[in-house]
C-alpha cells in the first residue's frame, strides 16, 4: 500500500518517487519506464496522474517519450539527477538539519555514517 502526504500533488510525489527509483538505477538508462498503465495499478492512482508525473520527469529532462513506444530513461539522467539532488540538499536541506543536530547536542562522532 502506497500512501501519499497531503502536502504536495500527487503528480509530484510520483515524480519525486520515480526519481528516486531512477537514482538507483532503475530502470537502468536507456531503458523503458513502466507504462502508464502499469504504474497506475501499481500505486492505484488515476492514469492521468502517472501521466503529469511521467510528464515532470521529461521535462526534466530525465526521461524521453518515444512516440509509439514509451518512455525511457535518457542517457545521463542519473548523473543529472544526482547532481541537482545534491546541490537542493545542500542548498535546502542541510543547513536545517544541522541547526537541528547543533541544538540536540549531536557530534559527527555521535552519527552513524555507514547506515
Amino acid at each position: 500500500m502506497h500512501t501519499w502526504s497531503d502536502t504536495l500533488p500527487i503528480y509530484r510525489q510520483l515524480a519525486d518517487r520515480l526519481a528516486a527509483q531512477l537514482l538507483d538505477g532503475e530502470p537502468p538508462e536507456g531503458e523503458a519506464m513502466p507504462s502508464v498503465r502499469a504504474l497506475a495499478s501499481r500505486y492505484l492512482i488515476n492514469p492521468l496522474t502517472v501521466s503529469r508525473a511521467l510528464q515532470s520527469l521529461v521535462d526534466d529532462g530525465l526521461v524521453e517519450s518515444r512516440r509509439g513506444i514509451g518512455m525511457y530513461v535518457q542517457s545521463g539522467a542519473r548523473q543529472r539527477l544526482r547532481k541537482s539532488e545534491r546541490e537542493r540538499f545542500l542548498q535546502e536541506e542541510w543547513p536545517q538539519l544541522a541547526a537541528r543536530l547543533k541544538r540536540l547536542g549531536i557530534t559527527p562522532n555521535d552519527l552513524d555514517w555507514e547506515a
